[in-house]
């Protein structure tokens, strides 16, 4: 789709605003991105960021637990947050007659989430039970993601289990999620997000009204993450009881996103070289022709592309069969970065990547939701909401000297290597 034309303004109290009207449909999307996410938490509260996010659906000051769901259901629209690395994010899509409704019960929880004893020990059943199903009961639960950061980092914010640790979450008090918003949920720390059929002047009056008196508070001071990358090759090996078969995750560092976005795509264009459609390098080795792998991926970020910043992180996983050793897979893999580095892909096969990629964005952002928490992702993270929109050219300009260059840059001797072992302990 056309980039729209995007209006920015911040509110007096802090709190940045970016609109992105758009006609095509009597539909709106409201997002509110905060800064704070898993890299965020204290130690000895892992979960919290995520445990957070759903105390802020459980009422407020002004309205009773539930009311935000009816009144957005009511409405015709949809509704849901997130928790990422580097931010967590709550959004809402319904028709565009209903903006204020929007905008009111955003800025409500804003301004005061109902934060109460019963309603912490409620959601930390709730998570604890959500971790049970994608986790823990689950083949491969948090594969990658929870798993392989501990390995390729030694920080606790980088390396800690962002889900949770039942007992973390159980020590959780009420004093805790009041610091907590106090701290981060800040008009300051946030941006608001209204893209959609909308009038410009007519939502900045209603932003106004809505979020103008919410108290302003102090931003807090975001802290460097960075760390080096790894000295060496680091394993480790984790049972799975649940696993039918081993699995392989190789993690590997990549440039900061928020620096060097150029850099950071081309690393992007590497994944998509290497692992995505059935004619790509790995693809095409390691499960067509050696039939050595069963499921294979490769990627930016352990839950996307440009979802944090640095440090960030390329991942290559394979589920392999049983009779076949680890190291076998690892070696391929290594072969086939080494022939990359050596002699870099074709035009034909850089061009195919990238359409792809373009076709996959553009289809990505033609949807009201994703287009909305795209543009308060990009704002939040790299001051620039319009990046969504000029990501397909960028990637289309990279070079084939730059994918093999990125190729040459993931190297053995600076990496980590997480194996998953079944253990035969399900029944």
């Amino acid at each position: 789709m056309a980039s729209p034309e995007l209006h920015r303004f911040t509110l007096p109290n802090g709190l940045r605003v970016v609109l992105a009207p758009d006609a095509s449909a009597p539909v709106v999307g409201v997002s509110v991105h905060y800064d704070v996410g898993f890299r965020s938490e204290p130690e000895g509260r892992t979960g919290f960021a995520h445990l957070f996010e759903h105390l802020m659906f459980q009422g407020s000051e002004s309205l009773e637990k539930l009311a935000h769901f009816r009144h957005v259901q009511s409405s015709g629209g949809t509704f849901n947050g997130s928790t990422h690395p580097d931010y967590t994010d709550y959004y809402q899509v319904l028709p565009s007659a209903a903006l204020e409704r929007a905008l009111f019960l955003e800025a409500d929880r804003m301004r005061a989430p109902k934060l109460t004893e019963e309603n912490l020990r409620n959601q930390i059943d709730v998570v604890k039970e959500e971790i049970r199903l994608n986790v823990l009961n689950r083949p491969y639960g948090g594969f990658p993601w929870i798993l392989l950061p501990a390995v390729l980092f030694k920080t606790f914010a980088n390396a800690h289990n962002g889900y949770g640790d039942f007992v973390d979450l159980e020590s959780a008090t009420v004093d805790d999620c009041a610091e907590f918003f106090d701290t981060y949920y800040s008009p300051a720390n946030a941006v608001l997000t209204v893209a959609g059929d909308l009038d410009v002047e007519a939502t900045k009056a209603l932003v106004e009204k809505h979020f103008g008196d919410v108290p302003a508070r102090p931003k807090p001071e975001r802290p460097s993450f960075a760390e080096p990358a790894p000295q060496g090759e680091v394993r480790h090996e984790h049972g799975d009881a649940l696993a039918p078969l081993p699995a392989i995750a190789i993690g590997y560092r990549v440039p900061d996103p928020t620096t060097d976005i150029d850099g950071y795509l081309a690393y992007l264009v590497l994944a998509g070289v290497l692992a995505d459609g059935d004619s790509s390098r790995l693809q095409q080795r390691l499960v067509h022709r050696e039939g050595i792998v069963i499921d294979l991926n490769a990627g930016c970020g352990l839950f996307g592309p440009l979802e944090a910043r640095d440090p960030d992180t390329f991942s290559i996983t394979a589920i392999h069969a049983a009779e076949v050793e680890a190291a076998q897979v690892v070696a391929a893999i290594d072969e086939e970065l080494q022939k990359l580095a050596q002699e870099p892909p074709s035009a034909e096969e850089l061009a195919k990547v990238t359409a792809r990629w373009a076709s996959t964005m553009h289809k990505e952002h033609d949807r009201l939701t994703n287009r909305t928490l795209g543009l308060g992702s990009a704002e939040l993270l790299f001051g620039r909401a319009e990046l969504i929109y000029e990501l397909p050219e960028r990637i289309a300009s990279v070079t084939v000297d730059e994918v093999s260059a990125a190729a040459k840059a993931l190297r053995p001797d600076s990496r980590a290597l997480l194996l998953v072992k079944p253990t035969g302990g399900a029944q």
